[in-house]
C-alpha cells in the first residue's frame, strides 16, 4: 500500500455493495446504496489532542457522506478523520 494517512486520518476499504433483487429485477450499480461499513487498512499517528483508537484490521461503521473517495490500482478507498467513524464492529 502506497498510502500512509497523516495525523488523525484513516484509510478504509468500503465493503462491497450488496446486490439486492426485487421480484427478479437486478438493481443497477447506479441505484445501489453506498456501503456504510468497511475495513481499516492504515491509520495515521494521531495528534497531540487525539490519540488513535483505530488500528488496521478493524471493521468500522461510518456516516453516509464521510470521507474522501479515492481510487488506486482500480480499487476504491475512503480516507477520513477518525472522528468520522461511528463505531467499531
Amino acid at each position: 500500500m502506497n498510502i500512509r494517512p497523516l495525523a488523525d486520518r484513516v484509510l478504509v476499504k468500503p465493503a462491497a455493495a450488496e446486490e439486492k433483487t426485487i421480484g427478479g429485477i437486478i438493481i443497477p450499480d447506479s441505484a445501489k446504496e453506498k456501503p456504510l461499513k468497511g475495513e481499516v487498512l492504515a491509520v495515521g499517528k494521531g495528534t497531540k489532542d487525539e490519540e488513535m483508537v483505530l488500528k488496521p484490521g478493524d471493521t468500522v461503521l461510518y456516516g453516509k457522506y464521510a470521507g474522501t473517495e479515492l481510487e488506486l490500482d482500480g480499487e476504491k478507498y475512503l480516507i477520513m478523520r477518525q472522528s468520522d467513524v461511528l463505531a467499531i464492529i
